[in-house]
């Protein structure tokens, strides 16, 4: 079975294949089980594996690179319209299998299995601190109806609980303290495990030297670089630019006639590195208020001139391009004079 291009859609249980030749011409369509596929296509000669980027892709590219195939990742919105007519797992795989072949596709860098463990860390952490903040909006929510109200600052809320449960003269029922404790204890619990997995992070970063010159960018520190690191291999990026553009940190383009017309930031690709980059660049604004190097300038300059927040945008889009340089061809940071 002569198969050059395989394409497949993955599942949990169930398999779907679709092989052509180097014509083009199906010369396989199969469905098999989990247990079945890692023998399926190790039978097969080494051929371009094409698989959507979803839950399991990484582990399955890994798998499958293993038996000498070149496997490719595909965004699930460029496989979509390859896919002919009604949806299933037939036509998925043989969309899949058309849009790996395709010649200016856009590929999505496989894992290693070191970087999806530092990705885990981050996204444990991640739904740890929404529920924080989640349980803190619900302990002001819940005392402003006893005419209690504390400000919108995490550290407020936990310096303010034990003084609101031990002043007699508040208005709190009894039972409105018992379940304001179970709250507070609840919310030391979550701010422990924050804390734990800050720790991971932190020792994750100094493990790491490609982190720690990461970090020497402004606006850049051990959590934003160690999600950089676990994000991908940055080199499949031709420039920074692409980078950044992958990152949703360009404009989005809506153009015709040879009339460019330019909007606000695509917010396209990893949402959570984005929103890391943008909080690091606004730290890096207020800072950059006390210093008159030429970054710092360029910085004060367009802050006055459109406002702190396109400043931080823009900052962030600029260390993407730099990051990508650090990652890419292993240069260290220079700081501008």
């Amino acid at each position: 079975m002569n198969v050059t291009t395989l394409g497949i859609d993955l599942a949990k249980n169930v398999f779907q294949l679709h092989g052509v030749n180097r014509h083009g011409k199906a010369v396989l369509t199969k469905r098999v089980t989990r247990a079945k596929l890692a023998e399926t296509v190790a039978n097969l000669p080494p051929c371009l594996i094409g698989l959507e980027a979803c839950a399991s892709s990484h582990y399955w590219a890994r798998e499958l690179e293993k038996f000498g195939h070149t496997v490719k990742l595909i965004a699930p919105q460029f496989v979509k319209p390859y896919v002919k007519s009604n949806k299933n797992d037939a036509r998925d795989a043989e969309a899949i299998g058309e849009a790996v072949a395709r010649p200016n596709m856009r590929f999505v860098p496989v894992k290693t299995v070191d970087q999806q463990d530092i990705q885990a860390i981050h996204r444990i952490r991640e739904r740890r601190v929404k529920e924080r903040t989640a349980l803190l909006n619900q302990i002001r929510g819940l005392l402003a109806e006893h005419g209690v109200v504390i400000p919108l600052k995490r550290n407020a809320v936990s310096q303010a609980l034990p003084r609101i449960l031990e002043d007699a003269d508040n208005g709190l029922t009894a039972l409105a303290r018992e379940f304001v404790a179970d709250l507070y204890e609840e919310l030391w619990m979550l701010g422990i495990s924050v804390d734990k997995y800050d720790a991971k992070i932190e020792r994750l970063f100094r493990e790491n030297p490609v982190c720690q010159r990461l970090a020497k960018v402004e606006g850049v520190g051990p959590v934003t670089a160690t999600a950089l690191v676990a994000a991908g291999d940055a080199r499949a990026f031709q420039n920074g630019r692409q980078m950044a553009a992958w990152l949703g940190l360009v404009p989005r383009q809506y153009s015709s006639g040879g009339k460019p017309t330019l909007l606000g930031i695509s917010k396209r690709g990893d949402t959570y590195l984005r929103t890391l980059l943008i909080h690091g660049a606004r730290a890096a604004v207020v800072a950059a208020k006390r210093k008159s190097d030429a970054r710092s300038r360029w910085i004060n300059t367009l802050a006055a001139r459109r406002g702190a927040n396109i400043a931080a945008v823009a900052l962030a889009n600029k260390n993407a391009r730099i990051l990508w340089a650090l990652i890419a061809r292993g240069e260290a940071y220079r700081k501008a004079v």
